[in-house]
């Protein structure tokens, strides 16, 4: 019978030299403790986004306000961990440690606490109340055409956002204070400078194309088009162009978004209409651009600023980059047309040039989110010159409908019938989302600069040409994506472009697919 050693035996049995080389734990640095409470507190904020996500998809009408609580919990509890003194001690001890390598994201996150520690955490939980509370609202005001049912929940929002702009700071308006948060060192006054320099050249382009689509009936692409059809092209397309879905998901929501409740976790959403495939198809494209984004962040260190995206105007460029400049292409649809033909066997009626040119018809439209690249950006120059007032206490909420049918007017020559089809059809406001909009239009000017610089390529506009954007999608995810938030929004366009933000591509890009 074979006995078993004591441990002081079997302990004798090993060498010397191997009991001097035994693996030691290794002390913290002060930028990895600091990296663990960070993990911490994205823990939190990935919850909280799940059960958002969740509030706009799946959540029962009943169960909003205790959705709302639940919101506001982690709110504060999120705020807290990153607010607190020992958070404030960590930070200090990882810049005075300066470690080599993490001089960006330790710039942004004193940059973010110096911000966040501004706001009380009572603000913060307020604010995740009145916006639970009030995107329900803004459903059944816009359901019930019904402006009036959510103006009071606006008021709050809006009293609540001027508190934020005054505890944080601005050199020229509150407005800067809440933009500066979508986009990282934006300034109101030089967005607007830039927007009007453009403004009377996007009329005039929106005009024309407008006239020369008067011809082409608007019905060509409508048809029957079940909704499982619509999901099966859906998931192709996204998937062709390189979205994981073993990384995310598509679900259906009023207004489509995209959001990230995790690392390898993306959420896409669409609505569908079962006589127009194109509306759900290229609301796809749009929330898989952001999704491709997200994705190609770095997931290990999504907790930090060097895994997180920029801002909403590079986002924004991902999304309008895939949808209009990819997405409405004559190599795009060689490749894709005949399968669409397939699922909707009413568009066998058309060629490639007759489908083109529907696709790419231009006509004034009362929904932003509807509107063809010829006229997008017009519904957002409105957007940021009412907000521009509503913070500046130049307009007043009870007057929103009339303000926005008198501007709508102005730019569109025409006039919304209901406050659905006009200063109700967009949740942002519901979201407290003030300062917002603005990016929308930068990430146009963002995405043809980029697409431009990236198709100066033989590689790149080789392989596009036969459809292929393996190699465009490699190039944002070099020029794009991995760099996360170590560089400043500007500072990232001019490393990927060699400029910084300008209009001359994107009017060249309209010019130049309207005219044709």
């Amino acid at each position: 019978m074979q006995t078993r050693k004591s441990n002081d035996t079997a302990r004798e049995q090993i060498p010397l030299v191997k009991l001097l080389i035994l693996p030691k734990t290794l002390p913290m640095s002060a930028f990895d403790r600091l990296s663990e409470r960070l993990r911490e507190k994205h823990l939190y904020a990935s919850a909280a986004s799940t059960l958002g996500w969740d509030q706009e998809t799946y959540l029962p009408e009943r169960g909003v306000a205790h959705r709302a609580d639940q919101l506001a919990l982690l709110s504060g509890k999120i705020h807290e961990l990153g607010t607190s003194d020992s958070f404030r001690a960590a930070l200090e001890d990882a810049e005075a440690e300066a470690l080599s390598g993490q001089e960006a994201n330790l710039r942004e996150l004193r940059h973010h606490f110096d911000l966040t520690t501004r706001i009380p955490q009572a603000l913060v939980e307020k604010e995740s109340q009145a916006s639970s509370m009030g995107k329900a609202a803004w459903a059944k005001a816009r359901a019930d055409n019904d402006f009036a049912t959510f103006a009071p929940h606006l008021e709050k929002l809006l009293v609540i956002a001027r508190e934020k702009a005054e505890l944080w700071g601005y050199e020229d308006e509150p407005y800067t204070a809440l933009l500066s948060c979508y986009e990282r060192g934006a300034n109101t006054t030089e967005v607007a400078n830039l927007f009007d320099t453009l403004q009377d050249d996007l009329v005039d382009i929106a005009a024309q194309a407008v006239e020369a689509s008067r011809q082409i009936p608007a019905d060509l692409l409508l048809g029957p088009a079940p909704i499982e059809s619509q999901q099966t092209l859906n998931r192709e397309i996204a998937e062709s162009i390189g979205f994981d879905f073993s990384a995310g998901r598509i679900d259906t929501t009023t207004h489509p978004f995209c959001t990230t409740l995790g690392p390898c976790d993306v959420r896409l959403t669409t609505r569908y209409d079962e006589n127009d495939f194109a509306s759900s198809l290229f609301g796809i494209l749009h929330e898989a651009g952001h999704g491709l984004y997200e994705q190609g962040t770095p997931s290990d260190q999504a907790h930090l600023p060097s895994g997180d995206p920029v801002s909403l105007g590079i986002h924004e460029s991902q999304s309008r980059l895939w949808e209009n400049h990819v997405g409405r292409s004559r190599p795009f649809w060689e490749k894709w047309l005949p399968r669409a033909q397939e699922l909707f066997p009413h568009l066998r009626a058309l060629d490639l040039n007759q489908f083109l040119i529907a696709i790419n018809r231009s006509d004034y439209t009362f929904v932003r989110v509807e509107a063809d690249e010829a006229t997008y950006d017009l519904h957002i120059l409105l957007r940021f010159e009412l907000e521009r007032k509503l913070l500046n206490g130049e307009l007043q909420v009870k007057d929103i409908p009339a303000a926005w049918n008198a501007r709508f007017e102005q730019l569109f020559n025409m006039v919304p019938s209901t406050d659905t089809e006009g200063c109700l059809q967009d949740i942002h406001w519901a979201m407290g989302g003030l300062g917002y909009f603005p990016t929308y239009s930068l990430g146009n000017l963002n995405a043809a600069q980029l697409f431009q610089t990236a198709m100066g390529s033989s590689t790149i506009s080789t392989a596009f040409a036969k459809a292929d954007t393996a190699p465009l999608l490699s190039w944002l995810q070099q020029e794009i994506h991995s760099k996360g938030a170590t560089l400043l929004p500007q500072e990232l366009m001019k490393s990927a472009t060699g400029r910084p933000t300008e209009g001359a591509d994107y009017l060249t890009h309209l010019r130049s697919r309207f005219s044709a």
